[in-house]
């Protein structure tokens, strides 16, 4: 499914983020950036040690934002690692929306054109999926009445009932036209 909003499109497939060839992929991390499961881990795996040992180098990161490292063996060229909300620590829903921000930012300060995300929080971090997919898709749609040069943004979702989720959300987002 997709949408077009000004110059950008917003895509949703379901699939391995790790075989995403965009300009940078969205890694759901934790404030250490220690990559050991979910996503993360499956990053580290593919894309090979460098990208712990670069976010050994720049942690730790506060929740509701990001830094980017390199790729290593990946398809994409660099990847943001976003720091979400753990269900309970409060104030969940605002942390996630800085976390989505946080990751455009960073794409747009590098001139990078396309970007993938994952679910961010809803694995250990406990997150409910429908909230995330309304607050994320949400937050993109107003990033985009800025200027951007973010062309794609991809949401990967791993599973069909994660990406029938952020369908349901899409369609209420983007008033239907989605």
């Amino acid at each position: 499914m997709q949408i077009k909003i000004h110059n950008t499109v917003i895509e949703l497939v379901q699939g391995d983020i790790t075989e995403m060839a965009t300009d940078v992929i969205v890694n759901a991390a934790n404030s250490q950036l220690i990559h050991g499961g979910g996503v993360a881990g499956a990053i580290v795996r593919k894309g090979g040690r460098a990208i712990q040992q670069e976010s050994d180098r720049v942690a730790p990161v506060a929740v509701g934002h990001a830094v980017m490292t390199g790729a290593g063996a990946l398809k994409c060229r660099y990847v943001i690692h976003a720091v979400g909300p753990r269900m309970g620590e409060g104030d969940e829903d605002t942390k996630l929306k800085n976390a989505t921000l946080s990751c455009l930012k960073l794409a747009d300060e590098h001139g990078l054109r396309s970007l993938a995300f994952c679910a961010i929080s809803t694995g250990i971090f406990g997150y409910p999926m429908d909230r995330c997919a309304e607050i994320m898709l949400t937050t993109v749609k107003g990033y985009l009445t800025c200027m951007t040069g973010l062309k794609h943004i991809l949401f990967c979702l791993y599973d069909q009932a994660a990406y029938d989720m952020f369908e349901a959300a899409m369609k209420t987002v983007f008033d239907g036209t989605a």
